[in-house]
């Protein structure tokens, strides 16, 4: 039985039973769910009203029961099964077939009974909703299909969606298009082509209007005619080019007396006046007595003002100035009696004083954020040294300790305690030889950290083992002494006594030799320790300042040596000094060679940078002054064109250097990134800084006690 056929079949009261009922007979019929009549048209005709109020009441049998079990005329059936195989027939989607009432509002039968009339006129009802919501918990906890069960607003019955149903409800929902098939990233297809074509895209013929002259248009132009005619309208006039002012000596003779005014020098303008001069200028401006009774004792040729600020509640207060007519007089005598020059200026682009730098972007890769920061010390960390393999960095701090850590985790492998303030470290660059050189108070202790490779760990200490005292010892400037037991079990292999303080301890590139310098006076402030033979030198015979730093030339064999106003490069083998380099500074603080050796900087604690080229010039090519306070350290990297700088700011400038291999082109050095993470603590920032050998990072310590990788 069709959904059309249930509702043609609905209840009716014959003709007049309707008008009938009261209010509180329709109530009844507000919980029934398709009550069919008892009887054909005909025979309800016939009956009371009764009886047919008895066969509304009947709410056993559904209505699709009733509509099988009664009987109807032939006609009637009919025209139901005509209906009904006209809607199978029906291809149309646009509406739904088993809504007999038609494409009304349904709120407007929200206080009846029923949701509209069938086709003869006959009310039907609304479906039953007798279940509480104890029955709908139950069957919601019974059907697994409740979840996709919902109610036709049009027809009153629950409707299970299917799965195509659901998905398009779960796209939609997620903001998607209903159609699956639907790409909205489709490349797009032109359907126009941007190249010019000879025929046109539309043959449309042209409309009559675009060669027939407009009647319109001919009426406005004739209009514009008759009011030229008439002189309504004005035609423009050119404007007069001649000026309203005349050159007063432009046919004068250049040989004649007045020709001096054209060497005519204007006067200079009066000063523009300032808030000073305000009759109400701001509270800052206004003298305190103290400052006034100073003014009042200066001469009047050291007074910043000639005249004393005062505030004044309006204009209208203001007096009149007392010595207007005696400025004027003195401006006119100026104007007289002082002579003036012309001073031909020139004309200079001001963008061709600026360097062309390149953009920093294309200088990559250089640091550009902070990546790890390593924890541990309780004090100021001094200095920093990198493995040569770059997987281990070694740390120095007040605390007297010497932590031994993996560069890619930050994690602490090995603390080292060594009793006092470290001053310097500095790891072995030979890769085949695991020692770390450590310089505190007057005592440089050589460990082992025992990390890395096993095979480099014992071949180092296998190469300490070997070593034969002479039979005769001779005088050395230091001692050599060996690590107990227990200090072995703790990674102290040697220590090299000074008897004085030890402030820095460099190795060579081999690393056989290393450079010590004692914060001492005279001519052993530098020390070269070679450690195959445990023999120690003091190179030179007489001192030359205060001796800062040490540095050995990475290809030649030369050593740089920085003190608070030079830096000294001495050839070593010949035992003669090379070159003396003047920074113009007044206290240099640190110093690195560059890799190819043939550049230097130099820090001070002025917060100046100094870049010399040593086959250039003793003189700076390069003062670079970024930094607000004093720096720290200095250095190159290894391998890319970078070195940087720390300070007491708290900051890391990373500069771009580029050196070339033409001896022509000057070395290209562009400020690339400013590195900021340390705290200040104590008026100190950055204390040291180092490059991974192989990787773009820089390595920072500082006063607050961490170190940090920037990459």
């Amino acid at each position: 039985m069709s959904p059309s056929l249930l509702w043609a079949r609905a209840p009716s009261l014959g003709d007049g039973s309707d008008s009938g009922l009261s209010d509180s007979e329709e109530s009844v019929f507000s919980g029934l769910e398709d009550s069919g009549s008892g009887s054909s048209e005909d025979s309800t005709e016939g009956q009371d009203g009764a009886s047919g109020d008895e066969g509304h009441r009947r709410t056993g049998k559904t209505a699709e029961q009733q509509a099988v079990s009664t009987p109807s005329s032939p006609p009637r059936t009919e025209a139901v099964a005509g209906a009904q195989d006209e809607y199978v027939e029906d291809s149309s989607d646009e509406e739904d077939v088993r809504n007999t009432v038609g494409n009304v509002p349904l709120q407007w039968y929200d206080d009846f009974p029923h949701v509209g009339y069938d086709l003869d006129g006959r009310r039907i009802y609304k479906p039953v909703r007798t279940r509480d919501e104890l029955d709908q918990f139950l069957d919601k906890m019974d059907d697994p299909d409740y979840w996709r069960t919902v109610q036709d607003r049009m027809t009153g019955h629950d409707v299970r969606l299917t799965d195509e149903q659901v998905a398009l409800v779960q796209r939609l929902q997620r903001g998607q298009f209903g159609d699956a098939s639907f790409d909205p990233y489709e490349p797009a297809v032109d359907f126009f082509s941007g190249d010019l074509m000879i025929h046109p895209v539309t043959n449309r013929p042209a409309d009559k209007r675009s060669f027939i002259p407009s009647l319109v248009e001919k009426e406005k132009v004739s209009r514009m005619v008759h009011a030229i005619k008439m002189g309504w309208i004005q035609p423009r006039r050119p404007r007069d080019p001649a000026p309203s002012f005349y050159d007063l000596w432009a046919q004068e003779d250049p040989n004649a007396v007045l020709g001096r005014h054209k060497m005519h020098v204007p006067a200079p303008k009066l000063a523009l006046p300032g808030h000073a001069e305000s009759y109400n200028p701001p509270p800052e401006y206004l003298p305190s007595e103290e400052e006034s009774l100073a003014w009042e004792q200066q001469e009047p040729s050291e007074r910043k003002l000639n005249f004393l600020p005062r505030k004044f509640p309006s204009l209208r207060a203001v007096p009149a100035y007392g010595r207007f007519i005696h400025e004027r007089f003195e401006r006119c005598l100026d104007l007289y009696l002082c002579p003036r020059q012309r001073k031909m200026r020139v004309n200079v682009d001001p963008e061709d004083l600026i360097p062309k730098l390149p953009r920093p972007r294309d200088l990559q890769p250089f640091p550009t954020c902070q990546a790890l920061v390593y924890r541990g010390h309780s004090d100021l960390v001094r200095c920093l040294s990198v493995s040569p393999g770059g997987q281990w960095l070694a740390s120095g701090s007040d605390d007297g300790s010497v932590r031994l850590w993996e560069v890619a985790t930050a994690r602490c492998m090995r603390t080292v305690p060594v009793g006092g303030v470290v001053k310097s470290v500095s790891w072995n660059p030979n890769p085949t030889i695991c020692l770390v050189a450590v310089a505190v108070e007057d005592t440089v202790l050589l460990l082992n950290p025992a990390l890395g490779d096993r095979l480099v760990v014992g071949s180092t200490d296998q190469l300490l083992g070997t070593f034969t005292p002479p039979e005769e010892p001779a005088l050395q400037p230091a001692r050599w002494l060996e690590a107990s037991e227990e200090e072995r079990q703790g990674g102290l292999r040697l220590r090299i006594c000074h008897g004085k303080p030890v402030t820095q301890v460099t190795w060579h590139g081999r690393g056989d030799y290393m450079a010590v310098v004692l914060a001492t006076q005279g001519h052993t402030q530098v020390l070269i320790h070679q450690l195959s033979r445990r023999r120690s030198q003091s190179p030179f015979r007489r001192s030359h300042g205060q001796v800062q730093r040490v540095a050995f030339h990475p290809v030649r064999p030369f050593l740089l040596v920085a003190s608070q106003r030079s830096v000294r490069l001495y050839h070593l083998l010949r035992q003669e000094l090379t070159k003396k380099l003047m920074p113009n500074c007044k206290w240099v603080s640190s110093m690195a060679v560059h890799p190819a050796g043939d550049n230097l900087i130099c820090g001070s604690y002025d917060s100046k940078l100094v870049w010399f080229d040593l086959d250039l010039s003793t003189k700076p090519y390069r003062v670079l002054r970024h930094h607000k306070k004093a720096l720290r350290a200095v250095a190159f990297h290894p391998r890319y064109p970078l070195f940087a700088s720390g300070s007491d700011d708290g900051s890391v400038i990373v500069c771009h250097g580029m050196v070339y291999n033409d001896l022509l082109q000057n070395p290209l050095l562009v400020p690339v990134k400013v590195l900021r993470g340390h705290k200040l603590t104590r008026d100190l920032g950055v204390l040291d800084v180092a490059f991974h050998p192989t990787q773009p990072w820089v390595f920072s310590s500082g006063a607050d006690g961490t170190v940090r990788l920037f990459s």
